[in-house]
């Protein structure tokens, strides 16, 4: 059997492309991560998560994040939205064990959660649901690299994808191929125009999220700070 490719990113402090899990090892000791850490003056010396994160149900979608232990799980959720999930203003939750499993109030702290190993399921939209496991694989003692509660080490690139019409690479979603047909249909930008679509509005740009042609999302998949 053939094995699926592996989605790859790049580390931010020195630039090297790697897989999820080889930037996992590789973020422990990266140089220039070092030397960020020992340079670092935002906030008082704190217990500091590196927390891994992924789509439950695609491996192409992966966030590698710092999080300071004083913050909250509020605080996760709503970077969960911008950079991810945000449509319609829908309810989430966090929880051990995932649907079935016991929820956690938005209102708890990191640093009472989490040791290296825990992992928790955050789920947005009771309907249309995208669910996301965070998993903690480090921690240290310092200062936080940010003023802000959550630092973005990496993520995966831009899943590539190709025309369904001339194979050349696409960045356009048909919504109405989704809806209608249960089809993923990725089309360049000359095939985009000419693509029926008389019911749901014109294609979507396809954007770096595992939300992407659900309950309307569109993006923009950036990073909140």
């Amino acid at each position: 059997m053939t094995r699926s490719k592996q989605s790859r990113g790049d580390c931010v402090f020195c630039g090297r492309e790697m897989t999820k899990g080889g930037l996992s090892r590789h973020l422990k000791t990266c140089p220039q991560r070092q030397e960020a850490i020992s340079k670092a003056q935002a906030g008082k010396k704190q217990r500091l998560y590196h927390l891994q994160i992924q789509d439950a149900w695609s491996s192409a979608f992966w966030l590698h994040v710092e999080m300071n232990g004083n913050a909250a799980l509020s605080d996760l959720d709503y970077y969960l939205r911008e950079i991810w999930l945000e449509c319609c203003g829908h309810f989430s939750q966090f929880s051990v064990g995932g649907w079935s499993g016991d929820e956690i109030p938005m209102s708890r702290k990191i640093d009472h959660l989490f040791e290296p190993g825990v992992e928790l399921t955050h789920i947005y939209d009771f309907g249309t649901s995208s669910e996301t496991l965070v998993k903690a694989v480090d921690v240290r003692e310092g200062r936080p690299l940010t003023r802000y509660p959550v630092y973005l080490m990496a993520r995966n690139k831009m899943p590539e994808a190709a025309c369904a019409e001339c194979g050349k690479p696409a960045g356009w979603l048909c919504v109405e191929c989704l809806i209608e047909e249960g089809e993923w249909t990725t089309l360049c930008e000359k095939h985009a125009e000419e693509h029926p679509h008389d019911d749901y509005g014109e294609p979507i740009p396809l954007v770096n999220s595992p939300r992407l042609g659900m309950c309307g999302y569109e993006g923009p998949a950036d990073p909140p700070y």
